[in-house]
């Protein structure tokens, strides 16, 4: 195959085990890409292989990636890594054994190699903190990537437009979640200062210059450090992030009371806005009004608590669930009469066939990932092969089970292929309705459990839903007059801003 078909046949691919992977994947910001011209995409990196799969699968343009040597040497990662134009990054903590001048050398080789391709007009994508992590906030950035980006402008022709930096925010509902949701946000391109809209000196320039150009490498890390922060709401503990959620989910289900608003799941895009209004109305107000903050983040700490006791959600403590309804005692009955008559045969298939993959996954994960962010990885890549082996061997069994049933039983038809192609077609329609199912008999389990809670105490009920309003009006109080990404709709929700 051409370059060009390879790159495209693998892009589709990994956009298939995407998008089987995660029940959604939604993209943002598009607007905002440059039709011509190279420039580096940079995003922080909380979810191994995954990460860079997202991007890979939804930027518009064609984008050439770095990644670590050691990667290669997988069998079908590499090769896959290879037809899309990767290029291997050695790092200097990789090559221990080599001299610092080699490691230098290697890792000036590689950078050399992406900066060529993004000079050409090309985009790149780079991970300026150098390893994926479990962390709410960044890691210590390095300063590769503003070398990288003024490495790629001295190799520019005369005349070209200088690459571009995007911030690009990755963000997950549960990243190692199988079908959960993910939000691809493209951001605008950062405006640098004239300080650091430079170029990098030449190899043989004065050590003056080269001592200028590593502060400004160092600067304008600093500044990619900044800008991603706020891109991906960065929190200094996972207990604020999820309490900051809580506010979130307060203010959303407080909000469309007042306004008379039937809430709905809300899609990512509309989580992450929520929560981007939650985070700058935290860091603003921190340093203008330290004690208040610190007595609403308390009473939200308390409303937190005394929610999950309760085991319901914000938007429940007005009204019933979906499954929660007059006609629930007919929905159980139905669901009874579906799960213990109809489904069984179907369901055992797919327990049979998926359920040696699903262990082998599972049993892979734990033993291969070092970190836990790399268990979606693990099982991404792994599942891609497992699973369809799996319904391959089942398939494969049913053909030879079927002939051994024909010579037994010769009036049986000798149709060997329709008994492969059967259980194949079982295998998958069984695992899918079994992950469907749990999912169903945990909505259930949910509305009773809301539908006793509401009847059994009504009194904490009604003391949460006072508490609720108070701090939504505190909340509403302390960020006035403050400007948050997002507007608010009439219906309560949170929209992107209507473009101009």
């Amino acid at each position: 195959m051409r370059p060009v078909n390879a790159y495209e046949a693998i892009v589709g691919f990994c956009r298939f085990v995407i998008r089987r992977w995660f029940r959604r994947v939604e993209v943002s910001g598009l607007e905002h890409l440059p039709a011509d011209g190279g420039g580096i995409l940079v995003s922080w990196h909380p979810n191994g292989m995954v990460d860079p799969g997202l991007i890979f699968t939804h930027f518009p343009r064609r984008v050439v990636f770095g990644a670590r040597h050691g990667l290669f040497r997988f069998p079908v990662l590499g090769w896959m890594m290879k037809a899309v134009g990767t290029v291997p990054i050695f790092r200097a903590v990789d090559m221990k054994k080599l001299p610092p001048d080699e490691r230098r050398k290697a890792n000036a080789r590689s950078l050399d190699a992406l900066a060529e391709q993004v000079a050409a007009g090309s985009f790149s994508c780079l991970f300026p903190e150098g390893d994926s992590h479990d962390l709410p906030t960044l890691l210590q950035l390095k300063t590769g990537a503003a070398r990288f980006y003024y490495r790629a402008r001295q190799l520019q022709t005369d005349g070209a437009t200088p690459p571009v930096i995007i911030p690009v925010g990755l963000h997950y509902d549960s990243k190692r979640s199988f079908r959960s949701h993910a939000l691809v946000t493209f951001h605008p391109p950062m405006t640098l200062p004239d300080l650091l809209n430079t170029e990098a000196p030449e190899l043989d320039a004065p050590e003056e210059e080269q001592d200028g150009h590593r502060t400004r490498c160092r600067e304008l890390t600093n500044e990619i450090d900044r800008v991603l922060r706020e891109v991906v709401h960065a929190t200094e503990s996972w207990e604020l992030h999820f309490l900051m959620h809580r506010a979130r989910k307060l203010v959303r289900a407080e909000r469309a009371l007042r306004a008379g608003a039937t809430l709905s799941r809300p899609k990512m895009k509309e989580r992450v806005l929520g929560f981007g209004r939650i985070w700058v109305g935290y860091q603003s107000r921190l340093e203008t009004h330290p004690e208040e903050v610190a007595l609403l983040v308390e009473r939200v700490f308390e409303y937190d608590s005394d929610m999950r006791v309760l085991g319901i959600e914000d938007h429940e403590l007005d009204r019933d669930p979906r499954l929660a309804s007059p006609w629930l005692v007919l929905i159980l009955l139905a669901q009874v009469l579906l799960v213990f008559l109809l489904l069984p045969p179907l369901l055992l298939v797919g327990y049979l066939v998926n359920a040696p993959a699903v262990l082998a996954l599972w049993l892979a994960s734990k033993a291969f990932s070092k970190k836990k962010k790399d268990e979606a990885t693990i099982k991404v890549l792994l599942a891609t092969v497992l699973l369809p082996t799996s319904w391959a061997l089942a398939g494969g069994l049913a053909w030879l089970g079927h002939a051994r049933l024909h010579t037994l039983f010769p009036t049986l038809p000798e149709t060997p292929w329709l008994a492969a192609l059967s259980t194949v077609a079982l295998g998958i329609a069984g695992g899918m309705l079994a992950m469907r199912y749990l999912r169903l008999a945990s909505e259930t389990t949910r509305s009773v459990r809301v539908r006793l809670t509401r009847t059994r105490r009504r009194i904490a009920l009604q003391r949460l839903r006072r508490e609720r309003a108070q701090i939504y009006d505190a909340t509403m109080q302390l960020i006035e007059g403050l400007e948050l990404p997002g507007e608010v709709g009439e219906d309560g929700r949170i929209h992107s801003p209507k473009k101009t």
